[in-house]
């Protein structure tokens, strides 16, 4: 079973003749300066019956008639393995999510948060598989931070230390959970932000997707979106370069869009540090147009 995150803060629930929400996002990726490839990958696809059909690192998209779905996947391993872990997981995750709509075409409600994780253990297997018969992958491994979108709710799983965090009402709060020891003792109160980003263990992962590994346990959780909701999903390039105030500050200062608000995440980020990959994706969620 999954560890099921409490985090579940209320919004009002979708009227009957409302108008679905519209999301908008950007996202950015950049190589670190200690690496020759870079190891993280993010994706961007509508979903509907039909399958999934990749988007753009920018744009807006209604949720009338497709659910959206926004991973960033921090990969790991030598050699290229980390690329291809990280591009795998996010490939395989189109393949496998759309299910929900065969289910629901059946005439039954489907189970999301059951669904995903049965999709993050898939795609688990399948890198295990890929790393076994190829000598060059063996180990490889990967996180992942995805953010599903549907008409109602939004659906969130991590593992490992990409982060989703959500910005509401001018509070900024990071909604998923570090897989890191290091990173309980901080949420425990035990050490300082400071402390943590010191800690020698700050990056030793006990869930990563790969490895592998017998299985993976993802933390998954849910929440009622509103318009105004505006959420990062990143790797952990970004977090060595930001601390939790310079994330909120970005959410603060930059309201015009979400290109904007990505633009001066990431320009810090690579500022203050750069040395390992950095991806993020930034989203905001819009009230829908009506179509009357």
């Amino acid at each position: 079973m999954p560890d099921i995150n409490p985090f579940l803060p209320g919004a009002p629930k979708l009227e009957p003749d409302a108008a679905p929400s519209d999301i908008e996002w950007s996202a950015l990726s950049q190589s670190g300066s200690r690496k020759p490839v870079n190891d993280d990958s993010w994706l961007a696809f509508a979903s509907d019956i039909n399958g999934a059909a990749r988007l753009d690192d920018q744009g807006s998209h209604s949720l009338a008639a497709h659910d959206l779905i926004f991973g960033v996947s921090d990969g790991m391993g030598g050699g290229n393995a980390g690329d291809v872990a990280s591009r795998l997981i996010l490939d395989e995750l189109t393949l496998v999510i759309p299910g929900t709509f065969k289910t629901a075409a059946a005439g039954l409600h489907p189970d999301y948060t059951s669904h995903l994780e049965k999709a993050i253990c898939a795609v688990h297997e399948a890198i295990n598989i890929q790393a076994a018969a190829n000598e060059a992958h063996q180990g490889m491994a990967a996180t992942l931070a995805l953010a599903w979108f549907t008409p109602e709710n939004l659906y969130f799983a991590n593992v490992g230390d990409s982060r989703i965090y959500l910005h509401r009402n001018g509070e900024t709060k990071m909604i998923t959970v570090d897989h890191t020891y290091a990173w309980k003792k901080l949420e425990r109160g035990e050490i300082s932000e400071r402390q943590f980003r010191e800690h020698p263990r700050k990056s030793v992962l006990y869930q990563v997707m790969g490895a592998g590994k017998n299985q993976t346990k993802p933390t998954i959780g849910a929440l009622s979106y509103q318009p105004g909701d505006r959420f990062l999903i990143c790797s952990d390039g970004v977090i060595d370069g930001l601390w939790e105030k310079n994330i909120h500050s970005a959410f603060s200062k930059n309201q015009g869009s979400t290109s904007e608000l990505a633009s001066s995440l990431m320009n810090r980020a690579i500022s203050n540090d750069g040395r390992d990959d950095t991806t993020l994706i930034t989203i905001e969620v819009h009230e829908g147009k009506s179509t009357d």
